[in-house]
C-alpha cells in the first residue's frame, strides 16, 4: 500500500494510528494497583479513583495536562493520605504551565496540612482562624507570650489578620500572627502558582491564608522529620512515581517576574527554583538536630 508520495505505510504506522489513545481515565484505572500500595487503610482504590475522577470532571483541564504529572500529583495525594479537590479542602491538583508545559502540581490545603501534624502524634490541638476588624483582638510576644481573641458577636468588618496556635502533648504551645498584607507578600513571594486562575489562593483565599500562618506557627513546634517530608511536597510537580514520592525532586520552573497572572505561564526566561519555604529550612534543620 503507497500514500499520494508514493512512500510505503508499513503495517505498525497503520496499526498505531488505528490504535485509540489511553483516555486519562484508562490511565488511573490501569494504576489502582501501585495506588492500593500507597493508600492508608481508610482509602480504598475504588474511593480514591473516584475522588480524581470527580476533581478531573470539575476542571475539565486536568485532562489536558501531561498523564505523568497528572499520575505524580494524583500519587502524592494517594501516599498522604489526602482527599484531592473535595470540599474538606485537604488538597488540591491544580493545571499549571510549566516550562511551556501543562502539568499538574500538588498543593497542599489547610485542613490537608492539620491532618498531617496530628497524625505526627506530638500536637494535640492545632487551629488557625482569621481576626476582622471589629474583633476584640490582643497579643504579646517576648518571656511570657500572650494571645487573646474575642470575636464580634455581629458586624465584624472585613479580615485584617489570621493567626495559628498549637499544643503538644508535651504541655508546649505556639502561636504566630500575621497581617492580610504579610500573608499576601508571602504568597507572591513563595507560592509558585498562586496567580493561576486555578489556584485556591484565588477561590479559598482565607483557607491559603490560614494554612501559611500554620506553616509560619510550625516551625517552632517539636516536628518530626516525617512531617517535614510530608509538607515538603506542598506546591510540587513529580512527572515520576515512587514508593515514596517525597524522595522525587521538584520539576516546577518559574521566572518570579514574569508569570502570565492568568494561566501561571511562564513568558519569560526560565529559572529553577528550590525555595520551596524558608519555614521548611528552618524545620528540617530543627530536625536535623534531633
Amino acid at each position: 500500500m503507497a500514500n499520494i508520495k508514493g512512500g510505503a505505510i508499513t503495517q505498525a504506522t497503520t496499526q498505531a494510528a488505528a490504535k485509540p489513545q489511553k483516555s486519562m481515565k484508562d490511565l488511573i484505572v490501569s494504576m489502582q494497583g501501585e495506588i492500593q500500595k500507597a493508600l492508608p487503610s481508610v482509602i480504598t482504590p475504588e474511593r480514591f479513583t473516584r475522588m480524581v475522577l470527580t476533581a478531573m470532571s470539575t476542571n475539565p483541564t486536568l485532562a489536558q495536562c501531561t498523564p505523568k504529572s497528572f499520575l505524580g500529583a494524583m500519587m502524592q495525594a494517594a501516599q498522604l493520605g489526602l482527599e484531592p479537590n473535595t470540599p474538606l479542602g485537604q488538597a488540591y491538583l491544580i493545571p499549571f504551565k510549566n516550562k511551556g508545559v501543562d502539568e499538574v502540581q500538588f498543593v497542599l490545603g489547610a485542613k490537608g496540612l492539620i491532618d498531617l501534624a496530628y497524625r505526627s502524634g506530638e500536637i494535640t490541638d492545632i487551629q488557625a482562624h482569621e481576626v476582622h476588624e471589629n474583633d476584640t483582638f490582643e497579643y504579646e510576644l517576648g518571656l511570657t507570650p500572650k494571645l487573646k481573641h474575642i470575636p464580634a458577636l455581629k458586624d465584624r468588618g472585613a479580615v485584617i489578620l489570621y493567626y495559628a496556635v498549637w499544643h503538644t502533648k508535651s504541655g508546649g504551645y505556639g502561636f504566630e500572627v500575621m497581617s492580610k498584607e504579610d500573608v499576601v507578600a508571602h504568597k507572591n513571594k513563595y507560592s509558585k502558582a498562586a496567580n493561576s486562575s486555578f489556584s485556591p489562593w484565588n477561590t479559598n483565599f482565607d483557607s491559603m491564608a490560614k494554612k501559611t500562618v500554620l506553616k509560619q506557627s510550625l516551625k517552632y513546634a517539636p516536628i518530626k522529620t516525617e512531617f517535614v517530608r510530608a509538607v515538603s511536597q506542598d506546591e510540587t510537580i513529580k512527572s515520576g512515581l515512587e514508593v515514596n514520592m517525597a524522595d522525587m525532586p521538584d520539576e516546577t520552573v518559574i521566572e518570579a517576574e514574569a508569570v502570565d497572572k492568568e494561566t501561571g505561564e511562564v513568558i519569560a526566561k526560565n529559572a529553577t527554583t528550590n525555595d520551596d519555604d524558608e519555614i521548611l529550612d528552618a524545620a528540617l534543620d530543627e530536625a536535623a538536630r534531633k
